[in-house]
């Protein structure tokens, strides 16, 4: 004989509701800032990280790794360098 499973209503009141999906926000707009960020007061930039696939001579690459972790931070940095240095001389 099979059981059929009966809720109570006890047991109905346990239940947690269903989740409603809310926008955060208003608009389809950007919000708009009143004051600048502390990192813009402070003069900090940290831009977003793009994962690629570089390939590198053998010995460069070497020789950005030689001083151990942290070797993709140091050649960002020359590759940043170099750009702000072009920059500058094409006046950007």
């Amino acid at each position: 004989m099979k059981h059929k499973a009966t809720i109570t209503a006890a047991a109905a009141g346990r239940r947690k509701p269903k989740r409603q999906r809310i926008s955060l926000s208003a608009s389809g707009e950007e919000p708009k800032r009143a004051h600048p960020t502390m990192e813009e007061i402070l003069g900090l930039y940290k831009p977003r990280k793009k994962p690629v696939t570089l390939r590198l001579d053998a010995d460069v690459l070497d020789w950005f790794k030689k001083p151990g972790h942290g070797y993709q931070t140091r050649i960002n940095r020359a590759l940043r360098k170099v750009m702000r240095e072009e920059k500058k001389e094409l006046g950007e």
